[in-house]
């Protein structure tokens, strides 16, 4: 009778136990899968070869292993099974592409560091500070410096923008005429007006593909090398940076009018210079052009005009200011 009792008791213990489940087999994972099947003395775990990375196409293609992994079964104080786990095989994780490392390439820098400080020994920007009378923002004639724009392609010399036959403009850099430019142009032609002359704006911004019509013009008709002293090929015209503007006659008829003495002698004092002088072809690449000025701003052109006098020259260029050369490289 009391073999029974106790086989009765040691049952429902048993009984008791598998009912709770894995809330009193706190040792065992959470990830255990609790089922019938095969039963194991120990864990085990195998993993396979080593992941493989191999390039291909401009990835980097990885393949992860497959794992199998089993767990030991849980028994009570008697050595009752309460639970057991079958082999858990981790399915393969599909191969991952990663773009593979590629050294990105440095752009090239679209504005130049180049400043008066840093400027070649013995260039006139070395040395250029600005003079006295140059005009303030409060005085009538001050233009301030024109839009500095950081674009890719673009040259600037102490936020002096540079096109010659030695740097051009991107095809598509399309800025119309510069409204600064035009405000303090407009200033010249009334003081002008004062002193009795007409002085007029005749050609303003030019498009890449107008410049590359005229240019391809001149040569049909004079021949390439002839057309280079007159005509900047396209990309390389001062007209497309919206700076540029040809007064008057666009020919050497302009040359020694009364118009064409008084801008050259007063256009610096509204921030312009006279781009091509006299007798600098071998410098600018151009010939004498008395109507084509061009904007820099009131502090930069009192500095060329204030350098060029200390130096005895009449004008001075921006390829003589700055140490540059224009030619097609």
């Amino acid at each position: 009778m009391n073999k029974k009792i106790v086989f009765t008791l040691l049952f429902a213990s048993v009984c008791s136990l598998s009912a709770c489940g894995k809330d009193d087999i706190g040792s065992l994972d959470d990830s255990v899968i609790i089922n019938e099947g095969s039963l194991s003395d120990r864990a085990e775990q195998d993993t396979s070869a080593e992941s493989l990375q191999t390039t291909a196409g401009g990835y980097v293609v990885t393949e992860v292993p497959t794992t199998t992994t089993t767990v030991t079964t849980a028994t009570d104080e008697l050595g009752n099974i309460i639970a057991e786990t079958v082999p858990v095989e981790t399915p393969e994780t599909p191969a991952s592409e990663t773009p593979a490392e590629t050294v990105p390439e440095t752009p090239a820098p679209s504005v130049i560091d180049y400043t008066p400080s840093t400027a070649a020994v013995g260039t006139p920007a070395s040395t250029a500070v600005l003079p006295a009378d140059a005009p303030t923002p409060y005085d009538y004639n001050y233009g301030p410096a024109p839009t500095v724009y950081n674009i890719p392609g673009i040259k600037y010399i102490d936020n002096v923008l540079i096109a010659n036959k030695s740097y051009s403009l991107p095809a598509d850099f399309y800025p119309d005429l510069d409204q600064t430019c035009l405000s303090q142009f407009y200033k010249l032609q009334n003081d002008a007006a004062a002193v009795g002359l007409n002085i007029y704006l005749s050609s303003g911004f030019r498009s890449y593909d107008t410049q590359d019509y005229i240019y391809n013009d001149y040569v049909a008709r004079d021949g390439q090398e002839k057309a280079d002293t007159y005509s900047a090929r396209p990309g390389h015209s001062e007209h497309q940076s919206g700076l540029a503007i040809d007064v008057n006659q666009i020919d050497d008829t302009f040359i020694g009018t009364p118009e064409a003495i008084w801008l050259e002698a007063h256009c610096y004092e509204y921030g312009f210079i006279l781009r091509y002088p006299q007798a600098k072809q071998d410098i600018t690449g151009y010939k004498y052009e008395s109507w084509h000025i061009r904007y820099v701003g009131t502090d930069m052109s009192y500095k060329i005009h204030s350098k060029a006098v200390e130096m005895g020259d009449p004008y001075l260029t921006l390829e003589e200011y700055f140490g540059i050369d224009s030619y097609y490289h």
